[in-house]
């Protein structure tokens, strides 16, 4: 354990696998008690909190929709008894369809939007009242390049991922009276999560593009999540940072 998070005590929606798993081994590995939430694999969520606690750290897991403000409410509080509070939140459960606009139906985009915007909105509201009264916190919405930039993407996931950075820009604004930083993170193609859906040429154009000429790996975004919300990252807010590879 480095250090980096030490006393620090986070939450991270969808962490039960991919980046979300990620990001829960890294910030426990840099000294954070890690709180998450997970809905499909109980045996996944219940490997991932055996392998921190023999690493030596702690973790905890719930089953629960980010959509389900009920749920997180449970979960929020009982992180709060076992913990005391939260200090960190990363807003990172979401999903993607590669369908084009003339295959979209409205289900389809009420579903995006809802799982990767209104998901991170009602947890947020559900996490920033215990951090308000605590006058402290940092919220990290985990966003996309394709809400940034203008690339070959869906047009409902794109949406979403747009609508989180003006979210955090927004939310960055009302909350820094209380002492919270609220920032996005957006990588680009992984070599786990939207990237492995991607049709060949789509994929071999986007490492035409790319400076570095391949796709991030989960360990390396993880890193930078867990540097952007620790102390040493303290003058920062309201940003979106990019982790691309230099497209």
């Amino acid at each position: 354990m480095t250090g980096l998070l030490a006393g620090k005590r986070a939450i991270v929606t969808g962490g039960g696998r991919g980046l979300g798993r990620e990001i829960c081994a890294t910030f426990a590995r840099h000294g954070a008690r890690v709180a998450f939430t997970y809905t499909k694999s109980e045996e996944g969520a219940r490997r991932l909190c055996e392998e921190i606690a023999a690493a030596g750290g702690e973790a905890r897991a719930f089953r629960a929709s980010v959509l389900d403000a009920g749920a997180t409410r449970a979960a929020l509080r009982a992180v709060e008894e076992a913990w005391g509070g939260v200090d960190v939140l990363v807003n990172n459960a979401g999903v993607s369809q590669n369908l084009p606009l003339a295959l979209l139906e409205e289900q389809d985009f009420d579903h995006v939007l809802d799982l990767n915007l209104k998901g991170a909105y009602l947890t947020a509201r559900e996490v920033l009242r215990s951090m308000i009264r605590k006058k402290r916190g940092v919220v990290l919405n985990i966003g996309s390049l394709a809400g940034v930039r203008m690339i070959d993407a869906p047009i409902h996931y794109c949406a979403s991922k747009a609508g989180l950075k003006g979210m955090t820009e927004a939310m960055a604004k009302e909350v820094a009276r209380h002492g919270i930083r609220v920032l996005c993170l957006a990588p680009g193609l992984l070599e786990d999560g939207v990237g492995r859906n991607l049709p060949e040429h789509r994929l071999a154009d986007y490492l035409k593009h790319n400076a570095l000429g391949r796709v991030g790996t989960l360990r390396e975004v993880a890193e930078l999540a867990a540097f952007l919300v620790s102390d040493r990252n303290g003058y920062m807010t309201g940003a979106t940072v990019l982790a691309d590879g230099g497209v």
